[in-house]
């Protein structure tokens, strides 16, 4: 029988129940458990990949195509699975399924209502996953926090389903705010309290509880909570604020969490192998010289916009056990004031992914940067597009190049949008989403980074690489090294005779993992670690000095020669 957990939330919203349910699954794993992950997010929108940045953080895209929250990226990376579709769930989606029933007469002209109709529809959902995934543990978060009236027919529904497997095979586990109140220097438990008294209310009695602080909580604190909440002692936690996320699964396992969840549940209780989770951690406690990367994008006020592309450079800092210092850099900024006051310390420049005109100057200003200093750059989907749109105005003397998304009526349109996206109107769901195949040529950086010939990737994007600028840029030295097999879709772009300048118009951070540096991140962060640079410079060797290159090696896997 399959195993649940749910995770709740109360008092606040952004206490880090992600985190807590990936830490607990990646507990559960190091047990030798097979463990799958569901988002309830009581939200009505149908999935967050119309929502800004500034209001939900980066979209994350699964492998079948799914924009989801970017707690799936925090349960893929600490548990190492990949999830689908089936692992995010929001009110729109559920009352969007339901009322399409209605509307085809599904319910024989029943009276709808919250129960049972949506309830069943939750519930569904978590049962699809339980048989889709055939995992020992379902781990279920539910977004938001207890009070939010959007929340209820979801608590409703986890409530349902202990009644429907039975006690022994579900846990509700509530992570809470514990607030610090300065004039008596001491952890309040008031907060917690309300919060549990209102879970208790619709039915749930939490088995555990993790206390959030931004200091420790003592074993004090914890007996009252277990007293005023009626929770065990034993299962009431604390979870202090520390200094990298990657320590909360070996800190909920030195207290027990592991050992209580396999016991309550009648789960294998083995020794957890959390070896290399603590080689991560003794890595970030070293005192060592960090690697600084500039990240410079437009939404770098909210870190989270950009959460997968910060973890998978600290996942290949772990691979060569450096520490990595991300400088957030405003692209308007750079547009503005020029790039060498942003960019003179940064040992490695990397320009992320998004959407429209703002700060892409700027952007286009850090890839020249880069290209003419020779520091490491790696661009991601519109990093990609702007080192393209960079190399054509300044290699190719085209001065107006641009990409169709930022002028509709530029002269030479590098970045086209994709054929089938010209005529969409609808904004959802309809970019060119999830994994596709990438063809690697041999002798190029891109090649020498994966090791192999064909991986998978994910996209999220509606604007390529324009083809028929291919050849002059192959000439000029802009070489396609990764396409797609049928060589109709340029996927990877890098400039030759630089020491790595390279470009992808997919999401290679998604499949990042800290045991599992993507092999971008890890040849963008090795040439990091050996760049030599004098007065932001870098001496090329003499053997690459040559304009253009190799002529054979430029030569475009279609098999058409530079004369063509």
């Amino acid at each position: 029988m399959t195993r649940y957990i749910f995770v709740t939330g109360g008092v606040v919203s952004s206490l880090g129940k992600g985190i807590a349910a990936a830490s607990i699954g990646r507990m559960l794993k190091s047990r030798g458990l097979s463990v799958s992950v569901l988002k309830l997010d009581p939200y009505l929108n149908v999935d967050p990949g119309t929502m800004s940045p500034y209001q939900h953080g980066e979209v994350y895209v699964t492998v079948d195509g799914s924009e989801t929250d970017l707690d799936l990226g925090h349960y893929e990376r600490f548990i190492d699975v990949e999830l689908t579709s089936l692992s995010n769930v929001t009110a729109g989606q559920i009352y969007t399924e339901i009322i399409g029933k209605e509307r085809s007469g599904i319910y024989l002209g029943g009276t709808i209502q919250i129960i049972p109709h949506v309830t069943d529809a939750i519930k569904g959902h978590i049962k699809a996953l339980a048989e889709q995934s055939n995992a020992d543990v379902i781990l279920v978060e539910v977004g938001g926090t207890v009070g939010d009236i959007e929340g209820q027919p979801f608590l409703e529904a986890i409530r349902q389903v202990r009644g429907d497997v039975g006690r022994e095979n579900t846990f509700y586990i509530h992570v809470t705010l514990l607030p610090f109140l300065g004039s008596t220097k001491e952890l309040k438990t008031k907060p917690t309290q309300h919060s549990v008294q209102a879970l208790r209310s619709m039915g749930i009695h939490p088995d555990a509880i993790i206390g959030r602080a931004d200091h420790e909580v003592e074993r004090d604190v914890k007996d009252k909570i277990a007293r005023f909440c009626d929770v065990r002692p034993e299962n009431v936690f604390g979870l202090p604020t520390l200094d990298s996320v990657y320590k909360v699964p070996l800190y909920l396992e030195e207290q027990g969490v592991g050992s209580t969840i396999s016991k309550a549940l009648k789960l294998p209780n083995t020794e957890p192998d959390l070896a290399y989770w603590r080689h991560i951690a003794e890595i970030e406690d070293e005192e060592q010289e960090p690697l600084r990367i500039a990240v410079v994008g437009k939404y770098v006020e909210l870190h989270d916009s950009y959460l997968s592309v910060a973890e998978a450079l600290r996942h290949a800092g772990f691979h060569y056990g450096r520490k990595i210092e991300i400088d957030w850099v405003s692209s308007e900024g750079v547009e503005q004031y020029g790039p060498e006051s942003y960019l003179s310390s940064a040992v490695g420049i990397l320009v992320p992914g998004g959407f429209g005109p703002r700060g892409v100057e700027g952007m286009v200003k850090t890839a020249n940067y880069a290209r003419t200093r020779k520091i490491p750059y790696l661009g991601l989907c519109l990093g990609m597009q702007v080192m393209v749109i960079e190399y054509a105005r300044n290699e190719l003397g085209l001065s107006r190049a641009n990409s169709l998304e930022l002028d509709a009526n530029t002269d030479d349109a590098v970045i086209s949008i994709m054929e089938g996206q010209e005529h969409l109107v609808e904004t959802g769901g309809t970019m060119r989403l999830g994994q596709y195949p990438c063809k690697l040529r041999e002798g190029t950086r891109a090649r020498d980074a994966y090791g192999e010939e064909l991986v998978l990737e994910r996209h999220r994007h509606r604007y390529e690489y324009n083809n028929d600028y291919r050849i002059r840029f192959e000439e000029a030295g802009l070489v396609a090294s990764g396409t797609a097999p049928d060589d109709s879709l340029v996927e990877i772009t890098e400039v030759y005779g630089h020491p790595f300048m390279v470009g992808s118009q997919f999401h290679p951070e998604f499949a990042s993992r800290p045991e599992k540096a993507h092999p971008l991140f890890r040849g963008f962060i090795d040439a990091a670690c050996n760049v030599l640079r004098e007065g932001g410079q870098y001496e090329l060797p003499a053997s690459e000095r040559t304009p253009g290159g190799n002529t054979d090696r430029l030569r475009i896997s279609s098999g058409a020669s530079a004369e063509d």
